[in-house]
């Protein structure tokens, strides 16, 4: 999926609600990721749920692998990892996500702890962009 046709599907739906479960099944969609990842090194601080990010780099590209022991916020997940994954250090450092947060309603629509961990997550993948 691209982030044309995320946007596209969230205009689909009437109400958060709608877009909620539609943030959840996006989560159940990711591979959960391999109890070796699930230590301190791959956590990402700041989440209220546990959330583990793991980068893998080829040829100066990312690609992240996450999750959560929470449904909705593997939803979140799915979402970041759509924004960041497959791009260069410079690419993912470039990226507004605030203003995709804004645009997909995820901004306002999530609680604020739920908004602080998705920060979190973003840092995490922009230090490993910093640190590549």
């Amino acid at each position: 999926m691209t982030l044309d046709e995320l946007y596209e599907n969230f205009e689909f739906f009437d109400s958060w609600e709608e877009k909620y479960q539609y943030v959840i099944d996006l989560g159940r969609t990711l591979e959960t990721l391999p109890d070796k990842y699930k230590t301190e090194e791959w956590k990402v601080q700041g989440c209220q749920s546990q959330v583990w990010l793991v980068p893998e780099i080829q040829n100066g590209i990312f690609h992240f692998k996450g999750d959560s022991d929470a449904i909705l916020v593997k939803g979140i997940i799915a979402i970041v990892l759509l924004i960041y994954n497959d791009k260069s250090a410079e690419e993912i450092k470039s990226i507004d996500v605030l203003k995709i947060f804004a645009k997909l309603g995820l901004e306002e629509n999530l609680s604020q702890s739920r908004r602080n961990g998705m920060m979190s997550m973003v840092r995490k993948i922009i230090s490993y962009a910093e640190n590549a």
